[in-house]
């Protein structure tokens, strides 16, 4: 049985309503920010696709109004699932933005836990959009995904326990302190926690935002990565979360 929800938020950006437009309508934008691969057919009518790790999720551009709006939304299911996304931006004195971001449609049955995901998960979203905007303002970035998902594997404590030793963070993790880790392959993690919750540690370093995601039985890492030198990032930091979960 489906559920319908919505979702509304609104943030302040330091960018100008141009900027914003290209950070969360054009794929290598949303590359720089949210989740996995990103492709955006510029024109209404068009084509958004989003790859996360092989899992390819589709949507039609719904609206398309270059520095003003920007709406996309999923096929619905066969048992009436869909999403169904809208950014609007309006532009202030100063050169910063206002974006309101509403996020609607059906969840299925299990539909109390999703709607709770994605209520946590926006403000995060957001949170990285503002950091990408202020700190690495005009550049792209390589996304890099990796997961290690194992339904009888650790609790979600003993897996945040885990990433924040690699880390070199203290406990509880908190905004501000130094981040350090040292994976195979790549060159030293450097960077400031600049978000912290129960679920997810975001590091920013001198030319990247790294996302590290804690779940029952599951871990994630969602990274921007800017640097000139990224090829085998992904493959190199898959490695290091296996074997830092065993």
């Amino acid at each position: 049985m489906t559920h319908p929800f919505d979702i509304e938020l609104e943030t302040i950006l330091p960018a100008t309503p141009e900027q914003v437009w290209e950070a969360i309508a054009t794929g290598p934008g949303t590359d720089s920010w949210f989740m996995g691969r990103n492709e955006v057919e510029p024109r209404e009518g068009g084509t958004t696709v989003m790859d996360t790790g092989g899992h390819r999720e589709e949507a039609e551009i719904t609206a398309y109004e270059p520095g003003k709006r920007f709406a996309t939304r999923t096929p619905t299911a066969e048992d009436g699932r869909f999403m169904a996304l809208e950014y609007l931006i309006e532009g202030r004195d100063g050169g910063s933005t206002v974006l309101r971001v509403v996020h609607s449609g059906m969840l299925g049955d299990d539909w109390q836990d999703e709607y709770d995901a994605l209520r946590r998960g926006w403000p995060f979203h957001l949170h990285t959009l503002r950091e990408y905007l202020t700190h690495f303002p005009g550049r792209t970035a390589a996304p890099v995904f990796a997961v290690v998902a194992r339904p009888d594997g650790p609790p979600a404590r003993q897996i945040r326990a885990a990433i924040t030793r690699a880390l070199s963070l203290p406990t509880p993790v908190t905004a501000g302190a130094r981040a350090h880790a040292a994976p195979a392959g790549l060159p030293p993690l450097e960077g400031e926690v600049v978000w912290a919750d129960d679920e997810r540690i975001g590091i920013r370093t001198a030319d990247g935002l790294y996302t590290f995601h804690n779940a029952e039985g599951l871990a994630l890492m969602f990274h921007h990565l800017f640097g000139p030198d990224t090829d085998g990032a992904e493959a190199a930091w898959q490695k290091w979360l296996a074997e830092l979960l065993g």
